[in-house]
């Protein structure tokens, strides 16, 4: 009768607990991702650069209030360069309106001399502003210089005209309309010389 042969092998049990202990045979880190947190990287980055420069006390004391400084500023420009950029996006207007009003703002069959001259007699300096912004855009199509549509936009018209004094023009023109900037006499006169700017084709 065949026996079955003894079994050798033994499990060296405080050999094991060894290598559990060892940080070394913890092959399981590997496998994990670790969770990187960009703030505080940018902070540990930050505290270096300030240590190398002034000492390690003057880091330890001020990189975080510095760090966080230096985002409200960052963030200011940012919004600085998108109010410069796109002014319309800082209007205030009633909820689900049109940028642009579309049986309003017409160009053709408007007398804009007569009502230009009707809005300023009635120190409507709103109406005038208006007015005198869609007869800029009558002579800019007429001019071939604008494709006019009455579904466009002013900021479509000013990617389409791309000389600064239009942008100005089309400026004051949003800030009062949709901005609720007050118009004045003053306001209406620097928007007559800035039309005749562009008339002249606006690079002076």
């Amino acid at each position: 009768m065949l026996t079955s042969p003894a079994d050798t092998l033994v499990c060296d049990t405080v050999q094991i607990a060894k290598w559990q202990s060892n940080p070394a045979y913890d092959y399981n880190r590997e496998l994990i991702t670790p969770e990187i947190n960009v703030f505080e990287w940018l902070s540990r980055r930050f505290g270096e650069l300030l240590r190398k420069i002034f000492g390690s006390r003057f880091a330890e004391e001020y990189s975080g209030l510095i760090l966080i400084c230096l985002a409200i500023v960052i963030l200011v420009l940012i919004i600085w360069f998108l109010y410069k950029k796109r002014p319309e996006l800082f209007m205030r207007s009633p909820k689900n309106k049109l940028p642009y009003e579309v049986e309003e703002d017409t160009i053709y069959g408007v007398d804009f001399p007569g009502g230009i001259a009707d809005a300023l007699f009635r120190s409507d300096y709103r109406e005038a502003v208006r007015l005198l912004y869609l007869q800029t855009l009558k002579r800019l199509s007429d001019e071939k210089r604008i494709d006019w549509q009455p579904y466009k936009t002013p900021t479509q018209y000013i990617n389409e005209v791309r000389i600064p004094v239009f942008r100005q023009l089309t400026n004051h023109f949003l800030r009062v309309r949709y901005g609720n900037f007050e118009a004045t006499r003053e306001l209406f006169d620097s928007m007559k010389s800035l039309q005749e700017e562009i008339g002249k084709g606006g690079n002076s």
